[in-house]
């Protein structure tokens, strides 16, 4: 066999394995779920949704306490409890989750809150240019610009698959 001819089996055979992967990773990852032990299957999970932080830990939330700040550029600085949230007018829809990281979960049943929504209920002003997200998990902040903010499946979700 000359150099080429083992380089060529070589790529197929990588191809050829990628393809079975695509096959049985589901498999696989459920067989890794049965056999990884828990303390490194909470490190890097084998199936279902990942979680990630970006803080020291995962923050928590009491819901008789949370509290939901809308303030800057707007007539009417409100401060909403969940109870508050959940009297708004309700949005559900069903889309697809992208993190961040790079990795997505398709087909999430959200219910929630329009952005919209809550601008109008709180006198947002004509010169508001974007929306600044402050994330119970420090140090995670993320921005949209009002046009983003304002597109029709663009929410505050409170409910995720029925939880």
């Amino acid at each position: 066999m000359n150099d080429r001819t083992i380089g060529r089996a070589g790529f197929l055979g990588i191809l050829g394995l990628g393809a079975a992967g695509l096959f049985l990773a589901k498999d696989a990852t459920g067989l890794l779920d049965r056999v990884v032990p828990k303390s490194v299957s909470s490190i890097v999970p084998t199936s279902g949704w990942r979680i990630y932080t970006v803080g020291s830990s995962m923050p928590t939330y009491d819901p008789a306490t949370y509290r939901l700040e809308v303030t800057g550029l707007v007539g009417s600085p409100t401060s909403y409890t969940l109870a508050d949230l959940e009297a708004m007018p309700r949005a559900d829809q069903i889309s697809d989750f992208h993190c961040v990281t790079g990795w997505s979960v398709s087909d999430v049943r959200w219910g929630g809150v329009r952005i919209a929504d809550l601008l109008e209920a709180a006198g947002a002003k004509s010169s508001v240019r974007a929306l600044n997200f402050v994330s119970a998990e420090n140090p995670y902040e993320d921005s949209l610009t009002l046009e983003q903010a304002l597109l029709p499946d663009v929410m505050l979700a409170y409910e995720m698959d029925g939880a």
